[in-house]
């Protein structure tokens, strides 16, 4: 099995030791690029404007990160076209389906990137330019490939001039409209995307009287490529046109075992009935199956003998009991009671948070759910939802709280942080204690949180404007507690100024602990937010263009929660650019 991922950063150690790999593959089947060539890799990634294309680098990988393939897609967002510029299956891959399957998600990327279509080289099949049959037998295996896809040579061009009178096997141009049957190839936009190709990528070997001569060339308008030659039924576009993906959608599956019945406890199932109920009136969202992550992903924002003590604490609770802490360790933290009502308080910040039978299991499945979230951002969904229960953002290093056990935000911004930079951004109507705790002292992780300020709400403690950060983690750190009762453009005015400052960071993901408690009318908050208020918050938020995975956190009012959130996503998804129109949400039956 393996998965593939686009490689954001080049900085974190986990993304140098993937290019190091590609670097390697390319140095054995590559015979004729230069080590400076293959050295440059990393600087194509990170600085595009040098090289005049945006580097797009996807990696095939297995479950111990080793390389099986790669892409190199080039994006010219300036002529809007794609280039190919390496797909590569490793050596004794032929046959896997590695190949196949990074040019699929090669398609989807430029897809989703609105271009024209993908350029890409292929050698010929031509025995006047191709002499030799054993070579020539590979060029008509990659072009047969290609073919299936609907790309074909473009017709009636002198692309395959060889450079040199004695040269052999010059590459024919490739064009692949992405299943767009319904848009054509103009010859002036085709002309400017050849000259551009020669020019940005050739300039050294390719003479100006050379490019000329190809872009001249370029007769038919529109463009026309050659008719297909080895796939006598060629897929209909429908079928081979790549898939626009929507939010993945991760619910926990386990979420109803932890149902308290205790007289006021809010946290209730419920809640997450009336948020599906709504997101299925849209057509916003693609289900995906949460995977089972093991309890490592867990201990490396955890302290692992707190989610020990949560393991074993749940398991000797009897079943429909809860446990309430009520002592807590002021004087003598370094002595933890024996008694399980006392340890409780040890690591606890409240007197409201349960423990039960089924509180360990839920909260790991929501981690699962999260971290499932995180992945789809790294296989190329633009957003992704864990609808969890429990919430997790007031769960600390080694505290549970605030309803929350373990901290599924920031494990999957954790996650994320070993492929690129990340921003968890907290608008819960309660602050973000438990991501400012786990990540204070890193640089990585930026943590923001807009709240009721703690001179009046939960968790009382923290989440005060002077809180930025200590060690390498100083100025990573960002609070806007806000004054009670605030409505929806005085909350949009806060948001606006924390989505500058988030910007400047250049995050390469966002990842979003949506609280809906900051509705008008919520039982656990005093902000003023309408559905409309919502809808804005989300457009706002999704301009940002950042891959993007919401986690559910509060929201308490289930008369409104499930609209409020169908208009936020309707906003992140209408606000991300180059995202296709939403259709309008199905009317309620009514009965």
């Amino acid at each position: 099995m393996f998965r593939i991922h686009k490689v954001f950063d080049v900085t974190t150690p986990t993304n140098k030791q993937l290019l190091s790999q590609v670097q390697a593959m390319l140095r054995v089947q590559f015979n004729d690029l230069s080590e400076k060539d293959i050295a440059k890799l990393p600087s194509q990634l990170a600085n595009p404007l040098k090289y005049r294309f945006r580097s797009i680098l996807l990696v095939a990988e297995d479950g111990d990160a080793t390389v099986r393939g790669f892409a190199m897609l080039l994006h010219a967002p300036d002529l809007e076209f794609s280039y190919l510029d390496y797909v590569c299956a490793g050596r004794g891959e032929t046959g896997g389906g590695i190949g196949g399957a990074l040019y699929s998600r090669v398609r989807e990327e430029a897809f989703q990137l609105g271009v024209c279509g993908i350029f890409l080289e292929c050698l010929p099949d031509d025995p006047a330019l191709s002499p030799d049959p054993g070579i020539r037998k590979q060029n008509v295996a990659r072009l047969r490939f290609y073919e299936r896809y609907g790309a074909r040579p473009i017709a009636n061009t002198a692309y395959e001039t060889p450079l040199t009178e004695n040269d052999t096997d010059p590459p024919y141009l490739v064009f692949d409209n992405l299943g767009q049957d319904d848009k054509v190839l103009e010859r002036e936009q085709a002309r400017k995307i050849i000259r551009a190709i020669l020019d940005r990528k050739y300039a050294n070997v390719c003479s100006p009287e050379y490019i000329e001569k190809i872009v001249k060339s370029i007769k038919d308008n529109p463009v026309r490529l050659r008719e297909p030659r080895y796939i006598k039924e060629p897929d209909k576009a429908a079928e081979h046109r790549p898939r626009q993906r929507r939010i993945a959608l991760i619910v926990n599956d386990k979420h109803a075992i932890h149902h308290v019945n205790d007289r006021g406890y809010v946290e209730a199932p419920v809640r997450i009935q009336s948020i599906t109920k709504e997101l299925d009136r849209t057509q916003l969202f693609e289900t995906i199956q949460a995977r089972k992550f093991g309890i490592g992903v867990i201990e490396q924002v955890h302290k692992p003998e707190f989610v020990q003590f949560l393991k074993l604490a749940c398991e000797n609770v009897p079943p429909g009991k809860s446990v309430y802490p009520y002592v807590f360790p002021v004087r003598n933290h370094s002595r933890p009671p024996k008694e399980l009502p006392l340890r409780a308080g040890y690591y606890c910040i409240d007197t409201f948070t349960p423990l039960n039978a089924n509180a360990y299991k839920a909260a790991r499945r929501s981690v699962d759910c999260a971290m499932t979230g995180a992945d789809c951002l790294l296989d190329g969904n633009r957003a992704a939802y864990a609808l969890v229960r429990p919430p997790g953002h007031h769960a600390e290093h080694e505290a549970f709280g605030g309803f929350c056990y373990f901290n599924s935000s920031a494990i999957a911004a954790h996650h994320l942080s070993q492929h690129g930079r990340v921003v968890l951004l907290d608008i819960d109507y309660h602050h973000g204690n438990g991501a400012q705790d786990i990540f204070y002292k890193r640089k990585d992780v930026f943590t923001i949180s807009l709240h009721g300020h703690p001179r009046y709400s939960y968790p009382y403690f923290s989440g005060f404007d002077d809180e930025k950060g200590e060690d390498e983690g100083k100025g990573f750190n960002l609070n806007y507690p806000l004054q009670e009762n605030l409505d929806g453009p005085q909350y949009r005015k806060v948001l606006a100024e924390a989505l500058t400052k988030l910007q400047k960071f250049k995050p390469q993901f966002l990842v979003l602990a949506l609280g809906l408690d900051t509705a008008k009318g919520d039982p656990t908050g005093s902000f003023r937010l309408m559905t409309k208020d919502f809808r804005e918050n989300g457009r706002m938020i999704g301009a940002l263009g950042l891959p993007t995975l919401v986690v559910q956190e509060g929201g308490y009012k289930t008369q409104t929660l499930g609209v409020n959130a169908r208009h936020f996503f309707t906003g992140l998804w209408e606000g991300m650019p180059g995202t296709p129109a939403v259709a309008p949400a199905r009317k309620s039956k009514q009965k």
